[in-house]
């Protein structure tokens, strides 16, 4: 079978394409094009089966890949034809109109039968469009300069079927020996006709005048107008907010069903939600953290409902059970300790109780084998947990280091634990088939769930105990400073081993959207720009200021001393001090801040060895308490003007975030302040982007084509000039909050927003609308008059009027999706506002460890009763073309 490849492509002089071509099982086979006329470049390729999958590379002049497709194409043929002309466009993920193909796109048409075409012996033309077509009365047809295209006439419009999610089809004889121009249409089924026509230039192909070969014209973007595409809106809420009548003092998954009823009231498409993968590590309020998870697979046993378990309450306990439920039931904030224990109590009994049963039950034993990979070491990690009283699994006394052999014997019957290990299997099995349920519910309804995915792993997690080498354990990852810390954060996670990640092909990431997938049809990526670089703390330090970025061009010694900088190890890399900055820090407190500190006897001052770092400080202090001096002293040791990093035994050096309003810096003559200031400047804003664009474009990529689901980035903070770029190349859609923009101005204007952005008023990090209009009455009325255009003096509280105003202004917009926090709903109506304000705030990222403990103050059963606010909001959700 021969195939003939036709392909556009505008490369530079020494640039040449390559074909190659995947088969499943077989190493991949390439093929090098040649350069024909006018932007098109060919090859010949002899192949054997009916359907095919390739991808077109650039290369430059020594064979170097420069740029390469990240979604391969597909091709099937009829078996009546040996020789195929295919003629192809480069193609793009970053087309919205390709990368509409995901699972938002396939739950909204659940009810598609795939159709089948017809390729006659006399055909000459195949026509083949991707086309993800949203609304179901929506088809695709076309039209053309010949005859046999109807003329340009609508009414003789050829209509293609649709024989995938999204692909398009139609095989026809075309006559005419002359040039084709044709178009794609949409057409209403409803209303029978024409709607309109694909924007843009016309298309072309050539004749066919060979009755041995058909021409494949391979097309891959319907030229969408903004309005044709699919917009949504949708509600943010974490499920430990939900409240319902059923629920045990936290939302649960059973909740999501009432939330997915007031979502559909509402018009509303969408429903996201934070991590829900489990995060007990020492069963007190600090593993309300829903970013630590110990598993990344494992549920959140909180969020499981007792009343729906495959086996009832023992008879005994019942009247405990409602009592306590109750009680929890009436608190406004989330008991996190007192749930999750009496969750644990009442599991357990439910356990012992029907054990026999339960280890009986095929389709749990299924669950076991379909997910023993992760099941069986999660299992024995939460029983060795709870033996030794910690989840650092440094200090138990058995399988400290992970071996897949010795932890078997866990769920192997004679085992001592193997009760424990099945009753941790088992709470397991009941949050799949929970959230399972909840999920399809939700998707019966039409109505999609987009999940969030944190950018690290807990450190003392079942990850980092049975696969270390993928992450780095003797560094943690956190954030530089921003507008919420003035000190970054650190969040205490490892950082991963990319090389370690890259040589296994990324399938611990794969594996890890397969699972989420189950699930979810969007995905949140928490802090994206840890895919770029990550910004890395050694273990000494407990502050985010003392961090770098990591992957990063560092600075050498040779540098300094080309700039002529005199560097000095202990002046530049240790804390300066000096007589003037300990009385800053210290005051009258000198003397007491002095038995940690050495005087040099040359007017500088030293941090004695044992108290040279954060850390060692930190912890001296858990046990040696020391009032006002604490926090000074750590301070002091951040004052530095560079951090050191080893590679291979030599010394590199990053510059300190903000080293410029250092204490040290102050003390340095003029000359040498500007000579770092210069260095400090190019290393944080020139010198990273090509390094950081290249890391991105070695790994998301790779990520993203293991998946379905839409990809969201949250792409807060200090962001550099490549993510947008890299985000753009590869359609992640963008995030953009009205108070952090990443330009330098005031607000961002969500008219301004493209159509691959999320658009929304807050975020799970930071205040409320309500609260943030209270925090700074000079901005507050900056954004009064600037940006809600409303003249006067801006009123103390945000009322349900300006909330509304604000609301609109997310809906109306290009923006493909405007997702609001439940509070911001709540907002918009003074009968439905929480009167107690600062109960709404789910976490203040200065604040850690956070206790995330928000819930609604009104049951799901009585919004979805609020028929004025739920049709105002459905009303304006359909006027802004969100429906």
């Amino acid at each position: 079978m021969k195939l003939y490849f036709n392909v556009g492509y505008s490369a530079k002089v020494g640039e040449k394409l390559q074909l190659v071509v995947n088969e499943e099982g077989a190493v991949s086979q390439t093929h090098t094009m040649f350069y024909a006329e006018n932007g098109l470049w060919k090859c010949e390729v002899d192949y054997f089966s009916k359907s095919i999958s390739y991808q077109y590379q650039l290369l430059d002049e020594k064979g170097n890949v420069l740029r390469e497709e990240f979604v391969p194409h597909h091709l099937n043929f009829p078996h009546n034809y040996k020789e195929f002309v295919i003629f192809d466009e480069w193609n793009n993920k970053n087309f919205p109109e390709n990368y509409l193909n995901n699972k938002i796109l396939h739950n909204k048409l659940n009810t598609l039968k795939p159709e089948k075409i017809s390729v006659l012996k006399k055909h000459t033309h195949l026509f083949r469009i991707e086309a993800p077509v949203y609304n179901p009365n929506w088809k695709i047809v076309l039209f053309g300069s010949t005859t046999s295209l109807g003329n340009w006439d609508y009414e003789k419009a050829i209509h293609l079927s649709q024989t995938d999610y999204g692909i398009w089809e139609s095989s026809l004889e075309i006559p005419e020996n002359e040039y084709i121009q044709f178009k794609y249409c949409l057409y209403d089924t409803e209303a029978g006709k024409v709607i309109d026509v694909e924007a843009g230039e016309n298309r072309f192909t050539v004749p066919n005048q060979s009755k041995d070969v058909l021409q494949i014209v391979s097309n891959h973007y319907f030229k969408f107008k903004l309005y044709q595409m699919y917009h949504d809106a949708g509600v943010a809420v974490p499920i430990f907010s939900l409240r319902t009548e059923d629920g045990f003092g936290v939302g649960e998954f059973s909740d999501m069903k009432k939330l997915a009823d007031w979502t559909k009231e509402t018009n509303l498409g969408i429903i996201q939600i934070l991590p829900i993968n489990d995060t007990t590590a020492n069963y007190t309020w600090t593993d309300s953290y829903p970013y630590a998870a110990v598993s990344v697979y494992a549920l959140h046993p909180q969020y499981i409902s007792l009343e729906n378990l495959d086996f009832k309450l023992p008879k005994d306990l019942v009247e405990e059970y409602q009592t306590e439920k109750s009680e929890l039931n009436s608190l406004e904030l989330i008991d996190y300790e007192k749930m999750i224990s009496s969750k644990w109590k009442y599991l357990k009994a439910v356990f012992n109780q029907d054990k026999d049963k339960i280890f009986k039950d095929r389709n749990f034993k299924k669950f076991i084998k379909d997910n023993e990979s992760w099941l069986v070491p999660y299992s024995a990690f939460c029983v060795l947990r709870d033996k030794y009283k910690t989840p650092n699994f440094n200090e138990w006394k058995t399988h400290k280091k992970y071996i897949a052999g010795k932890i078997a014997p866990f769920f192997t019957a004679k085992s001592k634990d193997y009760d424990t290990s099945m009753l941790h299997a088992w709470v397991q099995f009941q949050l799949h088939k929970q959230l399972k349920d909840a999920i399809d519910y939700t998707h019966n309804l039409g109505i999609s769930v987009k999940g969030d995915l944190p950018i690290g792993i807990y450190r003392h997690s079942v990850e980092a105990w049975t696969e270390p080498e993928l992450f780095g354990m003797d560094f943690q990852a956190g954030a530089p400073p921003d507008q919420f810390t003035e000190l970054g954060q650190n969040w205490e996670f490892p950082t991963y081993n990319w090389e370690a990640m890259k040589a296994d092909d990324y399938t611990w990431w794969k594996n890890r959207f397969k699972a989420l997938e189950q699930y979810f049809d969007a995905m949140r990526i928490d802090h994206i720009l840890g895919f770029f670089r990550i910004w890395r703390m050694p273990i000494s330090a407990t502050q985010g200021i003392l961090g770098y970025f990591y992957p990063a061009v560092p600075i050498t010694l040779e540098e300094f001393n080309a700039l002529h900088i005199p560097f000095n190890f202990d002046r530049y890399c240790k804390p300066f001090i000096n007589d003037q900055i300990l009385w800053k820090y210290f005051g009258e407190n000198v003397e007491k801040a002095l038995q940690f500190i050495n005087n040099n006897q040359d007017g500088t001052y030293s941090f004695k060895e044992e108290f040279n770092t954060q850390r060692k400080l930190s912890d001296f202090f858990k046990k040696n308490p020391q009032g006002d001096i604490e926090d000074q002293l750590i301070s002091l040791c951040a004052n530095v003007l560079f951090l050191i990093e080893e590679r291979n035994g030599q010394l590199f050096y990053h510059p300190r975030f903000n080293v410029y309003n250092t204490d040290s810096y102050k003390y340095l003559s003029d000359w040498e302040k500007k000579s770092i200031y210069d260095l400090y400047h190019d290393y944080f804003f020139k010198r990273q982007d090509h390094l950081w664009y290249e890391k991105a474009m070695e790994k998301l990529p790779m990520i993203l084509n293991s998946t379905e689901m839409l990809i969201c980035g949250e792409d807060l903070g200090l962001v550099p000039d490549c993510v947008p770029v890299v985000m753009d190349e590869l359609a992640i859609v963008a995030l953009k909050v009205q108070r952090m923009p990443s330009e330098n101005i005031p607000f961002y204007n969500p008219k301004r927003a493209s159509y691959l952005n999320v658009v929304t008023a807050s975020s799970h990090d930071s205040s409320t609308l309500r609260q943030w209009w209270k925090e700074d009455p000079a901005l507050t009325q900056k954004y009064f008059n600037q940006q809600l255009m409303q003249y006067g003096k801006a009123p103390e509280e945000l009322d349900s009027h300006l909330a509304e105003i604000i609301m609109k202004q997310h809906l109306y917009n290009d923006s493909m999706l405007a997702i609001f926090p439940i509070q911001e709903f709540l907002a918009t109506d003074k009968e439905l506002t929480n009167p107690k304000m600062d109960n709404e705030r789910i976490n203040n990222p200065a604040v850690f460890p956070h206790y995330w403990k928000y819930r609604m103050h009104l049951n799901l059963e009585e919004l979805k009763g609020q028929e004025n606010f739920n049709q105002k909001i459905a009303s304006w959700v359909k006027d802004s073309g969100r429906v």
